[in-house]
């Protein structure tokens, strides 16, 4: 994927990867305020999208006026401006439904009967999963076609595009499906990637990237239009106002926010003539292009304002006008969040996934290692993330520790260790009762199930205590070595009658990771 030059959407994007970081954290308060504060951030971006791309339509439709070869530029306005809000509408219509359906928004607990920004269902997945992944009947949600929708539209787009521009053009298209990831990460479908089990918090801010993705290809196209008419060549300023072009609106503390500031104009003429630039009283020097840049490091966090007053003097008259105007950016601090992939424990004998990430850190500058209880080691998984091994299980009080180093950051994260659960042993698919004899008789052996256990872990029966309890006879025994009958227990097997009763007993079992076996039971089947 291409970088963006333009600095609006380089900072949308950035937005974007610290929405997928907090994907992979363990869901909390503070985790769901981070995706309220990136939507909010994302909704604000594509209200400035949409009154930038306001007077955008009507320029280029005077523009092709000059000459009737630049027709047919005015006439893919209208389209570009349909496909765009049908796309927007149809995106946050799905978010609408998903929103009513689970209750819509919480109460002011102070103002009765007005309602808050706060979800009523925060962190229901069901409803994301059955919506775009699965629904309650096992048929596929709508999330493919979302995918489809937002594929089409771009191509769409494309089109409305001069062939020989359309290769340049694409570097400025913000619509982009990633079709390699899912796969690479052996996934059902891009969709069950992104949205199955997601929290409906974690899934709006997505949907309004999609939005906001859709408005900044419109504004890229509109702008290609503009300039295939050449609507800047004729015109002349009659309005001003000052622009801010930060790098990004979203930055750590301790480092730089960057903006460009410069006097914009409703028509033509020499921007920078006369031109003074200052924020909060403070002058700025301007380059050739009449930009002025603000550099401020962010020192605090949480919302940062700043009024910014471009003073333009008229090199004929002599007058001068001042404009002023107020933005504001949010700070924010790095974080590390340590989760396991599978459940919040590790166990022994098995490689335990882990996935670790940290809020506005690159992942080749996180450094993670084990210390604590449980004799651990972490490694590298190739396949992204990494894995766990422990060696012991903890006592009460005792833990396995993950640490993580970054710059400007250092945090730990502790978990339990434990054995792998008790196996169930079964002879067939039964634990014990009644079984027919012919059915006991083609038996191989004892085995050991893991049930409802995620990892991919093997048990082996060591050895049992078989007892065959005929009517009004004797007992017959036989200690079996291993799960499968040994000839002695197997020709206890095959005299097996109606009325005849067998024990399986001391069954003894090994799991990866146990010193010595473990006993996990009896069986009782009666013949008949």
């Amino acid at each position: 994927m291409s970088i963006p030059k333009e600095p609006r959407q380089l900072m949308i994007n950035i937005m974007y990867l610290v929405l997928t970081a907090l994907l992979a954290l363990n869901v909390s308060a503070e985790v769901f305020n981070a995706f309220k504060l990136v939507d909010k951030g994302l909704v604000k971006s594509n209200k400035s999208l949409d009154e930038a791309n306001a007077a955008l339509p009507q320029a280029i439709r005077d523009g092709a006026k000059k000459r009737e070869s630049l027709a047919t530029y005015a006439e893919r306005v209208d389209p570009i401006l349909q496909k765009s809000d049908e796309m927007s509408e149809y995106l946050q219509s799905i978010v609408d439904g998903m929103i009513e359906e689970t209750g819509g928004f919480l109460e002011d607990r102070e103002n009765p009967g007005v309602l808050t920004d706060e979800l009523k269902a925060a962190k229901d997945y069901d409803i994301t999963t059955r919506t775009l992944v699965t629904k309650s009947d096992g048929t596929p949600g709508i999330g493919e076609e979302v995918k489809a929708k937002l594929e089409m539209y771009r191509d769409e787009i494309m089109s409305l595009i001069d062939e020989e521009d359309q290769a340049a053009f694409s570097q400025n298209v913000s619509v982009q499906i990633d079709n390699e990831t899912w796969q690479k990460k052996k996934k059902k479908s891009w969709s069950h990637m992104n949205f199955d089990h997601m929290p409906l918090q974690a899934v709006i801010p997505i949907f309004t990237k999609y939005i906001n993705d859709i408005k900044s290809t419109e504004a890229a196209a509109l702008n290609y239009l503009a300039n295939k008419v050449g609507t800047t060549a004729d015109l002349t300023f009659d309005k001003y106002t000052v622009v801010s072009a930060p790098e990004r609106s979203y930055v750590i503390k301790g480092e730089q926010y960057k903006a460009d500031l410069f006097l914009t104009a409703a028509a033509g003429g020499d921007s920078k003539t006369g031109i003074t630039i200052a924020v909060n009283g403070r002058n700025l020097s301007l380059d050739d292009e009449g930009k002025a840049q603000f550099v401020e490091t962010a020192s605090n966090i949480g919302p940062r304002r700043y009024t910014a007053t471009a003073t333009l003097t008229n090199p004929v008259t002599g007058e001068t006008e001042s404009f002023k105007k107020e933005f504001e950016y949010e700070v924010g601090e790095r974080s590390v969040t340590v989760s396991a992939t599978k459940m919040n424990v590790f166990y022994i004998g098995v490689d335990n996934p882990v996935e670790v990430s940290a809020a506005g850190v690159p992942s080749n500058q996180i450094n993670v290692s084990m210390s604590g209880a449980g004799e651990g080691a972490i490694k590298a998984d190739p396949n992204g993330g990494f894995v766990v091994n422990v060696k012991r299980p903890t006592k009460l009080g005792e833990f396995a520790k993950v640490n993580v180093t970054a710059p400007g950051l250092q945090a730990s994260k502790d978990f339990r260790v434990k054995r792998i659960p008790d196996p169930v042993p079964k002879l067939s698919q039964s634990r014990g009762g009644l079984m027919g004899s012919g059915e006991f008789k083609i038996q191989p052996g004892v085995f050991p199930v893991l049930e409802n256990f995620d990892f991919d872990a093997r048990c082996e029966i060591v050895g049992f205590r078989l007892v065959r309890v005929p009517k009004r006879q004797d007992p017959q025994v036989s200690d079996n070595r291993g799960g499968r009958y040994s000839g002695e227990t197997k020709s206890i097997v095959d005299r097996a009658k109606p009325t005849d009763t067998y024990f399986y007993e001391n069954i003894k079992c090994r799991c990866p990771g146990d010193p010595a076996p473990r006993d996990i039971g009896t069986m009782v089947f009666k013949i008949n």
